[in-house]
């Protein structure tokens, strides 16, 4: 079960980094190297997806590390 687990969080952080490193080196920029307004407006809503979705890692690694955090009993 311990390995399974494992598994599972290895894989999950290996894709958050290759996703977060295809949009922050080269899906973004090129979005904005045309100066388009719509590649702009796409450009700025994958980086509001991105950070949300940061921000949900962030949230869940808090809860399940200290899961009595934010009135958890």
């Amino acid at each position: 079960m311990f390995a399974f687990k494992l598994t599972l969080i290895l894989l999950g952080a290996l894709l958050y980094l290759v996703g977060s490193g295809c949009w922050l080196f080269w899906i973004g920029p090129c979005l904005l190297e045309d100066g388009e307004k719509a590649d702009i407006l796409y450009a700025f809503d994958g980086t509001c997806a991105w950070l949300l979705i940061t921000f949900g890692f962030i949230v869940h690694i808090i809860k399940t590390v200290r899961p009595t955090a934010a009135g958890g009993r």
